[in-house]
């Protein structure tokens, strides 16, 4: 199989948010923010290429569906949806992609499922030919969302995702449509039920570690429901991810695509072995996976 880190829209958001309680002092000598205060992020999808025969899509990004007022507000750079660019210098179509894996629905996410935003016409789902595959517990969550997190959800997406007859909710460590060559793990300090895909050697780390900056331990988002939470279960996570040379893929770091997890002598973790791109990177499926 190969593996390619595709760019979809990007954002700027506010520092201070992207970086809960670390003071602007500190995390903005780390990225440097604009005149308002924000900081540019990436949405970042990893593509698989033949896992099993298929072509396996984890997230698809912000995508185009806002309308222009809200398009500004949440700080998207593009009209334009930049998955389907990328996707095509693959030499694929969304029409070609049989599995979609989604580690949580909020809008920066899932909103690639979208087609672009268009006057006077309803959202509607791409990529009719992919099975969707979601956790079930973040699934009732976004159902039945907090007020503290309603605005992170599409309120279309899941009726269409249900609608579509090609949702597939999983509870444990594998799901049925991609069977032993995808396993999961699950965290709760961002959003209920965050499914954490891991394939070959490397881990989609979605919003468990966004980015470099986020692997060292207390560092959590304002948009974390939980960060005490977040901080234990990250710890956990890249204890046996050392262990195993499991190698991290970040969706929203705008320079960096994947690393490998070093620890110092003070028990500190950080980044090594990074890389801005992946582009066809050959791996033998079930490689770095658990028996």
């Amino acid at each position: 199989m190969e593996l390619f880190s595709l760019l979809g829209n990007s954002q700027r958001l506010d520092g201070g948010a992207m970086f809960g309680n670390v003071p602007r002092a500190l995390w903005s000598q780390w990225i440097a923010p604009d005149g308002q205060n924000r900081i540019p992020l990436a949405c970042r999808c990893l593509l698989v290429k033949d896992l099993d025969g298929r072509n396996v899509l984890f997230e698809t990004g912000i995508g185009a569906f806002f309308e222009p007022t809200l398009r500004e507000r949440y700080g998207v750079l593009e009209s334009r949806h930049v998955l389907l660019d990328a996707l095509a210098e693959t030499g694929l179509t969304h029409e070609q992609i049989d599995v979609v894996v989604l580690s949580h629905l909020h809008f920066d996410h899932a909103g690639g499922l979208l087609a672009e935003w268009e006057p006077g016409q309803p959202p509607r789902l791409l990529f009719p030919n992919a099975r969707f595959v979601v956790g079930a517990e973040h699934w009732r969550r976004a159902l039945k969302p907090h007020p503290r997190d309603r605005a992170s959800f599409i309120p279309e997406l899941q009726p269409l995702l249900e609608a579509s007859g090609r949702l597939e909710l999983v509870e444990g460590e594998h799901a049925h449509t991609l069977g032993p060559a995808v396993r999961f793990s699950y965290s709760d300090g961002h959003t209920p039920g965050l499914m954490l895909a891991e394939v070959g050697d490397v881990v989609f780390c979605a919003d468990l570690i966004p980015g470099r900056h986020w692997v060292h331990l207390p560092i959590t988002m304002g948009y974390d429901r939980w960060p005490e939470q977040l901080v234990d279960e990250k710890r956990v996570f890249l204890q046996d991810k050392l262990a195993r040379d499991v190698r991290l893929f970040f969706t929203h770091d705008h320079e960096c695509a994947l690393a490998r997890v070093t620890c110092d002598q003070r028990g500190r973790f950080g980044t090594a072995d990074e890389q801005c791109a992946l582009h066809g990177a050959a791996q033998r499926s079930g490689a770095g996976t658990m028996p």
